[in-house]
């Protein structure tokens, strides 16, 4: 179960911050963000070593990710691979196009996602339940959790304790290289309200956190990444200056 959360603040110098773990089986090759695809000009994206597509990426000013819904993680026979949709989505200019690309997707042709589409005017929640077309709708101004379930849904042990955490946390802040409050939330992997309220999972059966991102718009773009289960520190940004 991934997480994202994302802080949209229209006005402010740096109107879009964007955080995420991604959960996944540990022995599932990928790569960093990088511009791995050469027939996409600008993208830079994490890429799965085996199905080929991403779990977040960003073009220009527009960042995309998906994430699994309950009970659909792994591939399925006829299913194509999640990763293609960030994919799909960057090939839009805006926040908005991106939503409207997926939303006209039939939702039937993969397992059920939930996904993330911002820029820094606006912000969109995608869920695709396997049948019928995907559904967006628009994430409001404020600080918002997405995992396997819905936008802030306090049923999901994770969003219950973390949600006010972040919520009362000073946000990053890019003028003054300012991460520390947000990146040791990401690094949170207390189990002992159980490991569905852990924020950063430790390796159980084969599975846990494998890395993290903050991503930030608007001044300029920055994207931090832990590669690993993140931790306080060991964040860098990534190179983006060419994309």
């Amino acid at each position: 179960m991934c997480t994202v959360v994302i802080l949209r603040r229209p006005g402010h110098a740096w109107p879009l911050l964007l955080a995420a773990n991604r959960d996944e089986r540990i022995d599932r090759a990928w790569d960093p963000p990088a511009a791995h695809w050469p027939d996409r000009p600008g993208l830079v994206a994490g890429r799965d070593r085996s199905a080929g597509g991403t779990w977040m990426g960003l073009r220009g000013g527009v960042v995309a990710g998906v994430l699994n819904r309950p009970g659909s993680l792994g591939p399925a026979p006829g299913k194509r691979s999640r990763g293609e949709l960030p994919l799909l989505a960057l090939e839009a200019d805006s926040a908005a196009e991106a939503a409207s690309r997926i939303a006209a997707l039939d939702a039937g042709a993969w397992r059920p996602f939930n996904m993330v589409v911002a820029d820094a005017a606006q912000a969109f929640f995608l869920r695709g339940l396997g049948t019928g077309r995907p559904e967006a709708v628009a994430l409001s101004e404020g600080l918002s959790m997405v995992t396997a379930h819905e936008p802030n849904d306090l049923a999901s042990p994770r969003i219950a304790r973390h949600l006010p955490r972040f919520r009362a946390a000073a946000p990053p802040d890019p003028a003054r290289d300012a991460w520390a409050e947000w990146e040791a939330l990401l690094a949170d992997g207390d189990t002992a309200e159980g490991i569905g309220a852990a924020l950063s999972v430790p390796p159980v059966d084969g599975f846990g956190t494998v890395c993290s991102t903050m991503v930030t718009l608007g001044a300029g773009r920055v994207w931090r990444f832990c590669a690993g289960r993140p931790a306080p520190g060991f964040f860098v940004p990534l190179p983006l200056e060419a994309a």
